[in-house]
C-alpha cells in the first residue's frame, strides 16, 4: 500500500479541509504531515462552519483515525479549543485522534519571540501569522525543541523552565511588546492536560503498521506549495517542507511509499501576508474576488489578496510535487465576471519565460494573459461536471491543457455537496 497526498499548490487557503473531508470516507486514516496553528481549513456542512487548525480534517468523518504526524508543531491552547468545537459539535474524537510523540510543541514564549521579532522588523515584516511557529521550528532544527513524548518524562518541567530562560534572554534583544506570559502560561498547562489525555503513539511505527495491514492513509498538508521553506518565496515562507517531500519527513516514510498527489488550486489566486504575488490585482477587480470569494483569513481574519490564476506559478509546484490529479476550487466566485485572464506565462529581464527567476522579490514580473469569456450564470444547479456552462467547462479544459495534469475534482461552492466529480485518476472515489 501507498500514502496518497493532498496539498495545496498556491499560497495556502485554496479548499484543502473541504476536499479532505469529502476524500475520507474512501481512507482509513488521514494524517497531517506539517505546519501548525498557522494553518485554517475550513469544512461546511449542514449549515455549520468549522475551522481546524492542528486536527486533520477527517476527524468529522465516523470511523475514521486521525494523526497529528511528527512534523506538525503543535500549540495545546489551541488544540484544546478545537477539542472544545469538536465536544459541542458531538463528535467523539477520544478513540480516533492520534498524536505522534515526536510533534513538537509550541510554547507560550514561542508566541512572545514570534510578536517580538516580527514587531521588530516594521516595514520588513514577513506577515507571520504570530502563533509561534517559526520560534518553534527553529527549537526543532537546533535540537534543543520539546516534544510531546517529552510529556510523561520526569524531567519535563525542568526542560520547559530551561527553554523557558532562553526565550526570555533572547526576548530582551527587542524592544518590549504587550503579552501577559504569566496569564500565556496558565492556560498553556491547564491546555497540556487534554493533549496529554489524547492518543500518543510513535507516529512512523503506527504508518508502516496501518500499510502493512493494507489500510488506506491521507497525508493531508497544511498552507501552500508556494510557502514551502526550501522552495517558496523566501523569505516570505512558513518553517516547514509544505511540498510533497514533507511527508516523507513529517510522517516518517520512504518516497516509494507515495502513491497519488491530489494538488489543489483555485479557480484564481491569492495571497495572505508580504511577499511576492506575479498576479495580484490592486484594483477594483481584485476588490470584487475578494469580496466574492469572501477572502479573509480562517486563521488570522486579514484580508487576502487576490488576483488571476498564475500557470508558471502552479506549474513550478506541479512540478516539485509530482502533482497526478487537479481539484480546482472556488469556480462559483467567476460567475459573474465578463472576461477571466490567465496569466500563461512571464516576461522579466527583457525575455518571455514560463520559468519562475530564483527570486521573486528581486525580479519586476509582467505577467503574459490569455483571455477567456465568463459564463455569467450561477453554478448552484449543476450537479455533475457536464451539466457546467460551456464556457466554463472550456476554462477548466484550458486549464487542464496548459497545467499538463487531469482535473478530478470541481468544488462550486463552499458545502460539502458542492462537489462536481470528474475523471478520479488511480482512486476509488464515489
Amino acid at each position: 500500500m501507498t500514502i496518497d497526498v493532498l496539498l495545496g499548490l498556491q499560497w495556502g487557503d485554496e479548499g484543502k479541509g473541504k476536499i479532505v473531508d469529502y476524500l475520507a470516507t474512501q481512507y482509513d486514516v488521514v494524517a497531517r504531515f506539517q505546519g501548525g496553528p498557522n494553518a485554517g481549513h475550513t469544512l461546511k456542512f449542514d449549515g455549520k462552519k468549522f475551522v481546524l487548525h492542528t486536527i486533520p480534517s477527517g476527524i468529522f468523518r465516523d470511523g475514521l483515525l486521525n494523526l497529528i504526524g511528527n512534523g506538525v508543531v503543535i500549540d495545546p491552547i489551541t488544540l484544546a479549543k478545537e477539542l472544545q468545537m469538536l465536544q459541542e459539535a458531538g463528535v467523539d474524537y477520544s478513540r480516533r485522534l492520534l498524536v505522534a510523540r515526536k510533534a513538537h510543541l509550541i510554547l507560550p514564549t514561542h508566541r512572545l519571540l514570534d510578536m517580538a521579532s516580527e514587531a521588530a522588523k516594521g516595514q520588513e515584516k514577513i506577515g507571520s501569522t504570530l502563533k509561534g511557529i517559526g520560534p518553534t521550528y527553529m527549537d526543532k532544527t537546533g535540537r534543543n525543541g520539546l516534544r510531546v513524548g517529552d510529556i510523561s518524562q520526569k524531567n519535563f518541567q525542568q526542560k520547559y523552565n530551561a527553554l523557558k530562560i532562553k526565550h526570555l534572554n533572547l526576548f530582551n534583544l527587542y524592544p518590549a511588546i504587550d503579552f501577559d506570559l504569566e496569564k500565556e502560561e496558565q492556560k498553556w498547562f491547564e491546555s497540556l492536560q487534554l493533549l496529554e489525555a489524547l492518543n500518543h503513539v510513535d507516529g512512523e511505527y503506527f504508518v508502516h503498521e496501518a500499510l502493512a495491514l493494507g489500510k488506506r492513509i491521507l497525508a493531508e498538508g497544511a498552507q501552500g506549495s508556494m510557502l514551502d521553506i526550501d522552495f517558496g518565496t523566501y523569505p516570505f515562507v512558513t518553517s516547514s517542507n509544505t511540498v510533497t517531500a514533507g511527508v516523507c519527513t513529517g510522517l516518517g516514510i520512504a518516497p516509494n511509499k507515495i502513491g497519488q498527489v491530489i494538488g489543489i488550486s483555485k479557480a484564481y489566486c491569492t495571497r495572505v501576508g508580504s511577499g511576492p504575488f506575479p498576479t495580484e490585482l490592486s484594483d477594483e477587480t481584485g476588490e470584487r474576488l475578494r469580496r466574492e470569494g469572501h477572502e479573509f483569513g480562517a486563521t488570522t481574519g486579514r484580508p487576502r489578496r487576490c488576483g488571476w490564476i498564475d500557470l508558471p506559478q502552479l506549474r513550478y509546484s506541479i512540478m516539485l510535487n509530482g502533482v497526478t490529479q487537479l481539484v480546482i476550487t472556488k469556480v462559483d466566485v467567476l460567475n459573474d465576471f465578463d472576461t477571466i485572464e490567465v496569466a500563461t506565462a512571464y516576461r522579466y529581464d527583457d525575455a518571455l519565460t514560463d520559468q519562475l527567476p530564483y527570486d521573486l522579490c528581486n525580479y519586476d514580473i509582467e505577467p503574459i494573459y490569455k483571455s477567456f469569456p465568463g459564463w455569467k450564470q450561477s453554478l448552484e444547479t449543476a450537479l455533475s461536471y457536464e451539466e457546467l456552462p460551456l464556457a466554463a467547462q472550456s476554462y477548466l479544459s484550458a486549464l487542464e491543457t496548459k497545467l499538463g495534469v487531469p482535473i478530478t475534482m470541481v468544488s462550486t461552492g463552499p458545502e460539502r455537496r458542492q462537489l462536481l466529480i470528474k475523471n478520479v485518476v488511480g482512486m476509488a472515489v464515489e
